[in-house]
């Protein structure tokens, strides 16, 4: 067989890589066209592989778009800033999440208002925790185990879900407002709520 040489060598790609790169034309197609006009034949051509291929791996388009998410959001991880108090670094990194997974939180939530629920079986809560639920916890062990260590906290005596507050509301504004908080608002939930409680339980 003889084989034109001015054709480059076709590359196969194969697990990790493969699904790598399927997922990345997953998100780029839910940004482009949209969840309603995404087709498993879209994500296939933009990804340069066949349908047959995407099926194996995902059996409808909404497991193939909650994994594009999932991919998508573990890819580009939001920066924790060291600012050397427990009050700046909950502003910055709460500023940082905002302003770097509002646009997320917009595209998913586009997708899901389109039909994501559909096929996946999931209820809606079980979508929103995929989607939104546990993407801020690094952050919020960061910032804890940091002032911690300098003894600003005793995480001992502080109940979890004094410490999960701020970044549970900062996820809830972005979820409901589909942009980023404003930085007044941050700074209310750290100044205003969130450290009278962790005042309270140092004392109490």
């Amino acid at each position: 067989m003889v084989t034109n040489a001015a054709e480059p060598a076709r590359r196969r790609r194969h697990g990790e890589q493969l699904e790598s790169a399927i997922l990345t034309a997953g998100w780029d197609e839910l940004v482009e066209v949209g969840y309603a006009r995404l087709t498993m034949g879209s994500v296939a051509a933009r990804a340069r592989t066949s349908e047959p291929v995407l099926y194996r791996r995902w059996p409808n388009k909404d497991r193939l778009v909650l994994a594009a998410l999932e991919h998508h959001r573990t890819a580009h991880p939001v920066a924790v800033p060291d600012t050397g108090t427990l009050r700046g670094d909950l502003i910055a990194q709460l500023t940082s999440v905002s302003e770097a997974l509002a646009g997320f939180f917009a595209i998913a939530a586009g997708a899901a208002f389109s039909g994501l629920l559909a096929d996946t079986g999931m209820s809606p809560a079980r979508i929103r925790e995929q989607i939104a639920g546990d993407q801020l916890l690094p952050h919020r062990r960061t910032a804890y185990q940091r002032a911690h260590a300098r003894g600003e906290i005793d995480l001992d005596r502080v109940p979890e879900p004094v410490l999960a507050l701020p970044f549970d509301l900062v996820r809830h504004d972005m979820l409901m407002a589909l942009k980023p908080v404003d930085p007044d608002r941050v700074r209310s939930i750290v100044d205003d709520l969130f450290l009278p409680l962790l005042a309270a339980h140092r004392t109490g």
